[in-house]
């Protein structure tokens, strides 16, 4: 009877250990998860639109009419209730996109750009206009994303297909971070555009004007491991093959809530590299208007409940000041890295 006691009190001892290991490792398993919750959106999105495309094979026969446009307003209801159910996404200033004729609109990346299907979706469904975005051509490579890349005009395009679609009155989505942005770019919300400013050109050989764009707790919804030996296999990775080596982490439901800055309009006695420092800090005058630094997953998620707007002037003040250290610290570190 006692090694049949002492074997139950073993047994009751590991069911303990491992009921602690797994109320332990919940949060992590969660943040884990959570983001297939998107790629399953996505896939979806995708499979919706290749029935779609077998269900109208024949009607092209007969129908000149873009058969894509009712699978794309049922893909962007879609997103549109999955932003205001999951992050009781708003938008601000949606009137500032044009109607008609051409403007490019210029957004801060985040770790998944979460928000700009949120945005897209409203303006498909409130304006009644595509958006051509420049998108980073691995996107085109990941299997069964194809069809949902051309029928939402994703493409890898470069400055003078850009300039092209401008001229012939088209809105274009560009993130000048794109993935460097996407990856290194922190809970301090700092622009890491380097010296890109094609954007800039495309806009002025083309005399759009440019629409900056922001989304507060972008951040917060979704992240990269940013510590330690991550970190540094991240910046590996990214130099080696310009792409991730692991996936974010997150799809947490944070407030999100995107805020169209005023149009920059085209001013032919002003260079790309003026309107690029000139759009970069319209951005910037965004992300310290409505973006309390450094930003925190757990305020994000408690403002769901309770928003209270960055009105204040010292905080924006603070704000400015604390993202100029920050900033001065990625320099120091990447002299140092090199």
């Amino acid at each position: 009877m006692d090694i049949v006691d002492k074997a139950a009190g073993f047994l009751d001892l590991d069911v303990h250990y491992l009921r602690w290991l797994l109320w332990l490792l919940t949060p992590v398993i969660i943040s884990i998860l959570l983001p297939l919750i998107v790629m399953i959106l996505l896939y979806g999105s995708a499979l919706f639109l290749t029935i779609h495309k077998h269900r109208h094979r024949l009607y092209e026969v007969w129908d000149n009419r873009d058969v894509w446009d009712g699978a794309r307003c049922a893909v962007a209801s879609f997103w549109d209730a999955w932003g205001r159910v999951w992050h009781g996404f708003e938008i601000v200033g949606l009137e500032k996109i044009p109607d008609k004729g051409p403007a490019l609109l210029i957004y801060y990346h985040g770790a998944v750009p979460a928000d700009f299907y949120f945005i897209l979706a409203k303006i498909i469904l409130q304006k009644k206009r595509r958006v051509k975005v420049i998108g980073d051509r691995f996107l085109l490579r990941v299997p069964g994303f194809k069809l949902l890349m051309e029928v939402f005009s994703v493409i890898p395009g470069s400055q003078e297909v850009c300039i092209q679609l401008l001229k012939q009155g088209e809105l274009m989505g560009i993130a000048p971070g794109g993935v460097r942005e996407a990856v290194f770019s922190d809970e301090h919300y700092c622009i890491l555009w380097g010296k890109r400013i094609g954007f800039a050109r495309a806009a002025v050989r083309s005399h759009a004007p440019v629409i900056p764009i922001f989304t507060m707790n972008i951040r917060e919804s979704f992240r990269f491991l940013h510590f330690g030996f991550f970190k540094n296999l991240l910046k590996k990775s990214y130099e080696k093959y310009k792409v991730p080596c692991f996936p974010p982490y997150g799809n947490f439901p944070v407030f999100m809530k995107t805020f169209i800055g005023d149009p920059i309009p085209y001013n032919p006695d002003r260079s790309p590299e003026e309107l690029a420092m000139q759009t970069r800090a319209a951005i910037q005058d965004l992300i310290d208007r409505h973006q309390r630094l450094p930003g925190s997953i757990l305020r994000a998620l408690c403002e769901r409940v309770y928003y209270r707007p960055k009105n204040n002037q010292r905080e924006i003040q603070m704000t400015a000041v604390q993202k100029r250290q920050r900033e001065q610290e990625e320099i120091t570190e990447d002299e140092k890295d090199r």
